[in-house]
């Protein structure tokens, strides 16, 4: 089974060979290989593709959401050509709908909320906008999926009230992942923070996975898949504080918790509950990758 029948098969909730795995972004080229991804251009796409290819081959990834450069289509063109069918291929968009990115100005936004709605709403019909193009030219470009990341959420809740998300946010982003579908790709959406108190709005706007799953925040990944199962996949929630500082025992704790209950059944993808970003120690991810195998190991052995 390749990569990407892989991915493809736990989104559809179908139980693959063993979990997928990969992240969204991975900052510790430096500490694996030896090497950093050059400044993009024409002349060094064969050079990117080459780490991309180190990345992949070492740590098994069965995607690749390509970061450098991020939401340009010519990047992932040249993965699509370089990776062909063996792996799914992405691409990220940022900033389309109210989130913490789009916010520039949090006290004359939550003024907005009371007293200029109308406002709000044109704004979010340019982030809309702006988004739609960015999806139109990366599915053109071949994109299997398309990460919409978009923090909304804090630890402690949504960044504004459920009835408002409804209002200024859902059906934006509704429109998006449609937008998305309809270009023959698969969307995704990425949150940190406590998303339960608006899942049911993230389902009902269709992305295929839900990315995060943010254990920090008291996201339990049992009780999300329990309510999400056939309807919205999940991908995460290996707690990135662990894998930051660990100690190794949590770590290996908290990537066979998400196994344990994620796995069954299709529809989970293995990752970080954010990414591997600089500061983490290469050690620690190589630890959860060791949980993840073994875990793989005891479901083929006879």
């Amino acid at each position: 089974m390749t990569g990407r029948e892989r991915f493809l098969k736990t989104l559809r909730f179908e139980q693959p060979d063993r979990p997928p795995h990969f992240e969204m972004v991975f900052e510790l080229t430096q500490e694996a290989f030896g090497l950093k991804f050059p400044e993009w251009s024409p002349a060094n796409a064969a050079a990117c593709m080459a780490l991309y290819e180190k990345i992949v081959r070492r740590f098994g990834w069965d995607a690749l959401l390509v970061f450098r450069p991020a939401q340009d289509p010519e990047g992932v063109r040249v993965a699509k050509k370089h990776f062909g069918n063996d792996i799914a291929v992405g691409a990220i968009v940022w900033e389309g709908i109210w989130c913490f990115d789009t916010i520039k100005d949090w006290d004359q936004f939550a003024l907005d909320l009371l007293e200029r709605p109308d406002e709000l709403h044109r704004r979010a019909a340019q982030f809309h906008q702006n988004a739609i193009d960015k999806i139109d030219r990366l599915t053109d470009a071949g994109a299997d999926f398309i990460m919409l990341a978009y923090d909304v959420a804090f630890n402690a809740g949504p960044f504004i009230s459920p009835a408002q998300f409804r209002e200024f946010v859902t059906p934006y982003l509704a429109r998006q992942c449609a937008r998305v579908r309809q270009r023959g790709s698969i969307p995704m959406f990425h949150s940190d923070g406590m998303m339960m108190p608006i899942l049911d709005q993230i389902v009902a706007a269709g992305p295929a996975a839900f990315q995060s799953v943010d254990p920090m925040a008291g996201m339990d990944i049992a009780e999300v898949k329990r309510q999400t199962y056939g309807k919205l996949a999940l991908m995460g929630n290996v707690q990135c504080s662990y894998l930051q500082h660990g100690p190794p025992e949590a770590i290996r704790q908290s990537a066979r918790y998400c196994l344990e209950h994620g796995a069954p059944g299709g529809g989970y993808i293995f990752s970080t509950s954010n990414t591997v970003f600089e500061g983490v120690p290469l050690a620690n991810y190589e630890l959860m990758l060791d949980e993840y195998r073994r875990f793989c190991a005891e479901r083929t052995t006879p």
